[in-house]
Parts: C-alpha cells; sequence; structure tokens
C-alpha cells in the first residue's frame, strides 16, 4: 500500500495457517502453505495496483457529449451517468459486418448481466456496440441479459475516440468520471496482444471476466486453445 502501516510478510501469515484436509501429505501441505504465501502478496499487489489507479489526476475532458442510439432513442454521452459520478463503458465487438456477436465478448457480458444489479448502486454502467440498436436489443434478448444497458455507436465518433482510431472491430473498457458537472476520462484498459508474455494468452489485470478466474484455480487452468462459444451442444447446454 502506499504509505501504508508496515506489513507483516506473507510467509509469517501462511506460517499461522491451521487449514488442512483428509488424507492430504506433508509435502502437499507445505506446497500449499507456500502457495497461500504468493496468494497473500498478490492481493497485496491488487490492492497496491488499485490504490495506484484510484490515485490517478484526471484525464482529459470529453471532447464532445457523444451521442448513441438507446432502445428509446437518442442518448448523450453525459445520460449515460444518470445520477452517478463514474461511468464503466464496455464496448464489445459486434459491428456490422459481424454475423454474431464476439463470443468472448458475450461470455463476459453474460456475468456482467448478474453483477449489473450490484454495480449500480455504485457507478453507472453501459455496453456499447457498432452494429444497430435493433441487433444489439435482439442480441439482448437471445442472451437473457435483463440487467445491462446497451447503446449503438452508430456513428463511430465514441469508438473512434476511446476504443479504435481505425474503428476496428475491438473490444474497449473505459472508465468516466463527473468533477463539477464537466466529464472527464479516467482510466482505459491500454494492455495490448504486444505486451502479453510469453506462452500467455493475451489480457489485462485484473482480468474484468471471472471465467477465466475461476478456471486458474483448476488443475488445466485456462488451456492453451479453448475460448467461449456462443452455443454448446450437449446434454448440458440451454439454448435460447
Amino acid at each position: 500500500m502506499i504509505n501504508g502501516p508496515r506489513l507483516t510478510p506473507a510467509t509469517e501469515l501462511a506460517a499461522q495457517n491451521q487449514t488442512h484436509f483428509p488424507n492430504e501429505s506433508p509435502e502437499y501441505r507445505q506446497a500449499r502453505n507456500a502457495l497461500l504465501a504468493e496468494e497473500i502478496e498478490l492481493r497485496r499487489n491488487i490492492e497496491r495496483v488499485a490504490e495506484l489507479r484510484r490515485a490517478l489526476p484526471l484525464g482529459g475532458r470529453i471532447p464532445e457529449d457523444y451521442t448513441f442510439q438507446g432502445p428509446n432513442g437518442e442518448v448523450h454521452f453525459s445520460q449515460l451517468l444518470g445520477d452517478k459520478d463514474s461511468l464503466v463503458v464496455y464496448s464489445m465487438m459486434f459491428g456490422p459486418q459481424r454475423e454474431r456477436a464476439c463470443p468472448m465478448c458475450t461470455a463476459m457480458l453474460t456475468t456482467w448481466d448478474g453483477a449489473a444489479r450490484n454495480l449500480r448502486e455504485r457507478v453507472a454502467l453501459a455496453v456499447t456496440a457498432r452494429s444497430p440498436i435493433e441487433r444489439l436489443l435482439e442480441f439482448k434478448e437471445d442472451r437473457g441479459w435483463r440487467n445491462l444497458q446497451l447503446y449503438s455507436d452508430i456513428k463511430g465518433d465514441y469508438t473512434r475516440t476511446y476504443v479504435s482510431a481505425d474503428d476496428a472491430d475491438v473490444p474497449g473498457m473505459s472508465v468516466f468520471t463527473r468533477r463539477n458537472g464537466t466529464i472527464y476520462h479516467f482510466w482505459s484498459g491500454e494492455m495490448s496482444g504486444e505486451m502479453a508474455d510469453p506462452g500467455q494468452d493475451p489480457r489485462g489485470a485484473p482480468d474484468p471476466d471471472v471465467l477465466w478466474s475461476i478456471l486458474d484455480l483448476t488443475p488445466n487452468g485456462r488451456g492453451k486453445d479453448w475460448y467461449p462459444k456462443l452455443e454448446y451442444s450437449g446434454p448440458a447446454s440451454v439454448k435460447r
């Protein structure tokens, strides 16, 4: 933490762990406690980075009050904040040239749909895409999303400013804040594929998709070539 209290070394905290499970070996417990120390350090680093993020100076004032198409017609960017002072905007890969929406974006937004009920108590949340609003609403109904608010950036002005200057069909996530009636850019994901470490799928940190966080807890992890799909076959599949 920034200028925080002196912290007990993670190894000392892990050494206090009294957890044991049936039939575990001494080797397992030793390795698990060593991992626990690393998990404590990871938690601390996540908090340190979050604190650094919160301490960022204000970014630039938004150049214009962008216009989107919502379910009930034209909506300005400033209206997306509602009564909140923070706005999270996710731009999904669902441009008019796509036959269907990006499976990765869809998987993540499906988990966000559940979280949105809680998120909107603290911040405003909006999902944008370049396809017409009718197409977005049809897809929203198909996926059973109830809590996400989708908006069409049909003109593309917001997308070209904060997602891709070339208007490429790529995802983007940005946070904005309102201070004294003026809206400023606060943070955007800036990790590109060129910044990925060898052997890793390129992604930001922390990962905003709980899917990967859960898979990271399993023996086989994320895998090297598995990615979400829009539909799955088999008895466990639920199609809308």
